[in-house]
């Protein structure tokens, strides 16, 4: 089971900071990863961030301005996003790597110009 929350309306240039909360899985197991929505267009990874060693991955529209954590104490992970822009509009999904895969219901993320 994973909640989202942090999203919101934000002008450009603005930051957000999304979180994750994960109950009713091993949560220090598991890959997570952020991913995104926009209307009419494919869901899109932004982020992720293994189980161990804390690797992470940025999709290159993100990269340099977005920045994923995770606590494994308090099963959460969040995504700070720092310089947002109107294409990063979309709804934010948390996933866990769990076979097969959690996700949480998402937060909107909004980013007026």
């Amino acid at each position: 089971h994973l909640v989202e929350s942090g999203g919101g309306l934000v002008h450009a240039g603005g930051s957000l900071r999304l979180s994750c909360a994960a109950s009713g899985l091993s949560f220090e197991h598991y890959y997570m990863g952020w991913f995104r929505q926009a209307p009419g267009k494919e869901r899109e990874e932004v982020s992720c961030i293994d189980s161990n060693y804390g690797r992470t991955y940025y999709a290159d529209s993100v990269k340099g301005r977005f920045t994923i954590s995770r606590d494994n104490a308090k099963r959460a992970v969040t995504l700070q996003m720092n310089r947002l822009k109107v294409e990063d509009t979309a709804k934010y999904h948390c996933y866990a790597d769990t076979q097969p895969g959690t996700w949480g219901q998402g937060t909107q993320v909004t980013v007026s110009s």
